[in-house]
């Protein structure tokens, strides 16, 4: 199944129009206090260094007062700069995309912004009365059953023939774990198997996987480990990929699909595994999330979760807005921190019993993904009906989620929750 029409993407694009980000009246009437912004900012880098070419030509150097990474941006208007203090990354993000800003690699700003994360404080995070104005915009976006259909269908129905020319070939879109000599494949096989092995997973074991993603997972946990699966899905487009991928390699005896949300799934089953869902499912919902996988737990049974976490210093100031990523990319979504995950899960009656982070990994990941998405574009083996401010936004949430990464702003753990 692929998505159909012309016009493909363009609910990302619409976003523009979806939160208040900036400009208009409001950036008038604060652009004579630029100058006081980018002293703000430049106070606030206290390791790494921008250099900013003006629109009136100057260039100026922000920061440098400890080593970092070094990032280069062009102001062509003083509108990103209002747009970063009025709407924060949105704002930012949108300013790029209107072309009032430009750099040789964008990953390098949001690394630098997100590693002085705590003494930028909430300077790059946008106005509050914006911010409290998006959240409660945000509210549209509530992951209640039709919401969570809705907020899924968003982002992964864009068609696997997109993400098909562009992805490895294990059509895995989550962080890889790599190892030394490591492909991409090889690296996202990886991945699943670490993520398996702290189930003890067993042959016969029913194994139930939330959000499947494209089978990836369920065919290693089917053919490898000899378990059978259960796996849920929001999305008809994973759902009929997933499906034929497991009828070809012959596992469909041991392997279930369901178009199901994660709250209506009956049964038990010795284990759960889930990758990169969690963070989809709004911080209202946390607790019924690990509410639903103590009930479909047996006794004595492991969840095995990958999950995107932001750092607890920051985020209080990150749970008021929202940023690029919710606005543009996932809406609906809310990563948790490490520590908040872990109070989630034990107020389910859940043991916690170990993480591990794989940022950097993911950074990796992310640099291989953009490598791929641009040799596709360059190819022309992306599909049709993607416009050039499609293309912009896609590359540029690639390269800014890579900057988080690297900063240490924003980890991915591997985490064991067991059934006492």
């Amino acid at each position: 199944m692929e998505a159909s029409g012309i016009d493909r993407g363009k609910h990302l694009v619409r976003a523009d129009g979806r939160f208040l980000l900036g400009g208009g009246l409001l950036a008038r009437l604060l652009a004579p206090g630029f100058e006081r912004g980018l002293d703000r900012i430049d106070k606030g880098l206290a390791a790494g260094t921008m250099d900013a070419t003006l629109p009136d030509g100057r260039t100026r150097r922000l920061g440098g007062r400890a080593p970092g990474p070094h990032a280069e941006i062009t102001l062509r208007n003083w509108m990103p700069l209002i747009r970063v203090i009025t709407g924060g990354s949105a704002g930012f993000a949108r300013s790029y995309f209107d072309g009032d800003w430009d750099s040789a690699d964008p990953t390098q700003i949001t690394w630098l912004f997100m590693l002085n994360r705590h003494a930028l404080g909430a300077t790059d995070r946008g106005h509050p009365l914006l911010r409290w104005l998006n959240k409660r915009l945000r509210g549209l976006q509530e992951n209640t059953r039709e919401g969570s259909r809705r907020n899924i269908s968003f982002h992964y129905d864009l068609g696997n023939d997109f993400y098909a020319a562009w992805l490895d070939e294990t059509m895995t879109y989550s962080s890889a774990v790599y190892a030394e000599g490591d492909d991409l494949a090889a690296a996202q096989r990886r991945k699943v198997r670490v993520l398996l092995d702290r189930l003890d997973l067993k042959p016969g074991d029913h194994l139930l996987e939330i959000g499947c993603g494209w089978g990836s997972l369920a065919e290693i946990a089917a053919a490898e480990y000899g378990a059978r699966v259960t796996g849920l899905t929001l999305s008809a487009e994973q759902l009929a990929y997933a499906e034929a991928r497991i009828a070809k390699a012959g596992l469909s005896d041991k392997v279930d699909f369901q178009l199901c949300d994660y709250r209506d799934v009956k049964g038990q089953f010795d284990h759960v595994a889930s990758v990169e869902m969690f963070e989809a499912v709004g911080e209202r919902y946390w607790r019924p999330y690990m509410d639903t996988v103590r009930r479909v737990l047996k006794p004595g049974g492991r969840a095995a979760l990958q999950v995107i976490t932001i750092d607890e210093d920051i985020f209080e100031d990150y749970r008021l807005g929202s940023d690029f990523i919710q606005t543009y990319i996932f809406p609906g979504g809310m990563l948790p921190s490490e520590p908040r995950l872990r109070a989630a899960a034990e107020a389910a009656g859940l043991r916690w019993d170990g993480a591990d982070a794989y940022g950097q990994d993911y950074a990796r990941t992310l640099h291989e993904w953009r490598d791929r998405y641009d040799a596709a574009r360059t190819e022309g083996r992306l599909p049709p009906g993607f416009d050039a401010r499609f293309d912009k936004i896609w590359r540029f949430y690639l390269m800014y989620c890579e900057g988080g990464f690297r900063s240490g702003g924003i980890d991915v753990v591997q985490v064991t929750l067991t059934h006492p």
